[in-house]
């Protein structure tokens, strides 16, 4: 697995654009479709009360096998999808290798409604795949689009040992990848602070 990171030139998206740019994505990308390992990093993005607004720094990036980088490349660089009435152009890509942390997270992992349940579901999913790890469950949440509703959890996984980061962060957790569910990627965390 590896990530591509595509340039962006757009506006204000809707802040549930995730169905959406999905969607696009395949137009684009018939092939997307046939690997399920594939997913959609949410965007790194400020929201506002009309959606979210898209900087520059703001990339497209997509999760998927090795092999199917250099064809997703070649259709997405220089084309142009519609989210609803916002056109987003999408540019140069480039590669960026998975490195293994000893702390990931993803922003929503989907799963049951109730957080126990939610927990149990999880290192049971952990324990099949032989990975430890300490967890730390975070705000549940949301994703919403026309028939669509799946709700999860955030969710911080720590004290990995590097192979079993890699394999967290190949793999994912839950349903749903290509609506930016159940993606991990390095979690920073602020050291040297001390406690009064």
């Amino acid at each position: 697995m590896i990530d591509m990171l595509f340039d962006l030139d757009g506006g204000t998206l809707p802040a549930a654009y995730s169905i959406e740019l999905w969607a696009a994505l395949l137009r684009q990308v018939p092939r997307l479709a046939e690997e399920k390992s594939v997913g959609v990093l949410p965007f790194r993005a400020t929201e506002n009360k009309d959606g979210m607004l898209l900087t520059k720094r703001t990339k497209l990036v997509l999760r998927l096998p090795k092999t199917l980088a250099d064809h997703t490349a070649a259709r997405l660089t220089g084309s142009t999808v519609q989210l609803g009435t916002t056109p987003l152009s999408i540019g140069r890509s480039k590669p960026r290798v998975i490195q293994p942390y000893p702390t990931i997270h993803a922003q929503q992992v989907t799963g049951a409604s109730d957080e126990l349940q939610f927990m149990d579901d999880i290192r049971k999913q952990l324990s099949e795949m032989g990975i430890e790890a300490k967890l730390i469950c975070g705000k549940q949440s949301a994703i919403k689009g026309g028939q669509q509703f799946t709700h999860g959890y955030s969710l911080v996984a720590h004290d990995l040992k590097p192979e079993d980061s890699l394999q967290l962060q190949y793999a994912g957790l839950g349903e749903n990848r290509q609506y930016g569910c159940g993606i991990f990627i390095p979690y920073k965390v602020i050291s040297g602070l001390t406690e009064d």
